[in-house]
């Protein structure tokens, strides 16, 4: 493997865990307001609620599900070696649950006017992937 080009400062990715009995039970119908219930450390079970909140214009509580879903998120990427800083790539399925539920948290943080987090976010998210930003829209 060629290091010509790599950034040798910048900490390998974080791939997050796959969660297996959340992906099936999603698979087969089951809504994400009871998986909450059953698997609350899955940022992606909170960022589907918090993203059919915000679609549905309940704004609040969709702020309210993207915060939790995005410190679970953290929990699960500090306990996966993830040091605050460093890439989370959207091309590994198990990351999109975190990303998602910042997304989310940005769009609700964007909704009540809460402008520095907003920016916040937008520089995390970015700096977790570039691409997923787009990508969280291509699927919204």
């Amino acid at each position: 493997m060629s290091i010509v080009g790599q950034n040798l400062m910048e900490p390998e990715p974080t791939l997050l865990p796959a969660e297996p009995e959340v992906s099936e039970s999603l698979a087969t119908g089951e809504e994400p307001v009871d998986l909450a219930a059953k698997h609350p450390e899955s940022s992606l079970v909170w960022a589907l609620l918090a993203e059919d909140a915000l679609d549905q214009g309940y704004t609040v509580e969709g702020y309210a599900y993207a915060r939790v879903g995005y410190h679970r998120g953290l929990d699960t990427l500090r306990r996966s070696g993830w040091r605050g800083a460093g890439p989370v790539p959207w091309s590994h399925e198990p990351n999109r649950g975190f990303l998602r539920a910042l997304g989310a948290l940005g769009q609700a943080a964007a909704a009540i006017g809460e402008t520095a987090e907003v920016e916040r976010i937008t520089t995390l998210l970015r700096d977790c992937d570039p691409s997923a930003p787009e990508a969280i829209s291509r699927i919204r």
